[in-house]
């Protein structure tokens, strides 16, 4: 009950900081949407650009996770799942709170859980976020990138986005643990609370053998 709530709080506190407290929005906010949206980034501050890309990857590190978990579940996740790809942590937060503990898998994995359960997604995936990352470090303009967070309302909310993204992942790595029969956490609790990382670690990492899920 005190997980559920904190999540519905969490995603309630999440909404009234995008409606009422985030900067006015930039006049030019739709042309970069459009703009990053079709690749036209000529003259964008790479720190956007490959921010607007990691938006694009961290919804897939979610779903190898959820799709697995919604498995047995009353509610499903993959329309959030789904819904993370245009609405970021606003459609997962709901479903982390409402889903129950699952800790067993029933069945077989089709052909998308065994993608979604491979090690060279993970690797993929792994990939690209570093790349996005060291790039825009190295190419991108900071200060120009603070400004444009403290003055418009689409940037200020990706960036939220992104952080609430990287640091959601301990809720759901405790079952995903158990369902490949590793009931003793070990190592990988804390990994899970490196920021983005633990994340991407654990996907390249964990046990995928279908024999070791319940």
């Amino acid at each position: 009950m005190i997980r559920k709530f904190g999540f519905l709080l969490l995603w309630v506190g999440f909404i009234t900081y995008a409606f009422f407290f985030t900067p006015l929005d930039a006049p030019n906010s739709i042309d970069l949407i459009i703009n990053l949206s079709s690749g036209n980034t000529e003259g964008i501050n790479p720190y956007l650009i490959n921010l607007f890309n990691l938006m694009g990857i961290l919804p897939f590190v979610y779903a190898c996770l959820l799709i697995i978990d919604g498995r047995g579940q009353k509610l499903k996740s993959t329309p959030f799942v789904i819904g993370s790809f245009f609405f970021g942590a606003f459609a997962l937060l709901p479903y982390l709170a409402f889903r129950q503990p699952n800790p067993q898998f029933e069945g077989e994995k089709g052909v998308l859980l065994k993608i979604l359960d491979s090690r060279i997604l993970g690797i993929i995936l792994t990939a690209l976020c570093s790349y996005l990352i060291i790039t825009a470090i190295m190419q991108g303009d900071w200060r120009d990138f603070v400004l444009q967070w403290q003055t418009s309302k689409f940037i200020n909310i990706m960036s939220l986005d992104f952080c609430c993204l990287s640091l959601l992942f301990p809720a759901i790595i405790g079952d995903d643990l158990q369902k490949r029969g590793i009931n003793h956490q070990g190592i990988w609790q804390p990994i899970s609370f490196i920021p983005l990382f633990g994340a991407l670690i654990y996907l390249c990492f964990r046990p995928i053998n279908v024999e070791v899920l319940k």
